[in-house]
């Protein structure tokens, strides 16, 4: 397991961007509950973001690929507009224990 951080330091709403060693991820904290994908989109293989921690679209709805606008459910990943509909953001997992947040992929 990799400890991400403590769940108190990222905040509802919010996106965050982590590098580790062998991975980028996105991590998502919406109604209270973390959803953790590879920082990868599907249809071109490239990060998502362009600016750190910047991963939404305006309305903050969905994830937002910068490079091409694609847009990806928060809940499942799914691509539901932009050139890759359909296809999916791999999915993380994770496990909340006394207070820390920890990567178990």
């Amino acid at each position: 397991m990799i400890l991400l951080g403590n769940v108190d330091e990222f905040d509802e709403g919010e996106s965050y961007g982590i590098d580790l060693d062998t991975i980028s991820i996105v991590l998502l904290r919406q109604q209270n509950r973390f959803f953790v994908y590879e920082n990868r989109c599907p249809h071109r293989g490239i990060r998502l973001e362009w600016q750190p921690n910047q991963f939404l679209d305006y309305e903050r709805q969905f994830i937002q690929c910068a490079m091409h606008g694609a847009l990806f459910r928060i809940e499942d990943g799914e691509c539901i507009a932009g050139p890759c509909p359909g296809e999916m953001l791999k999915a993380l997992s994770y496990r909340i224990e006394e207070g820390k947040l920890f990567l178990t992929e």
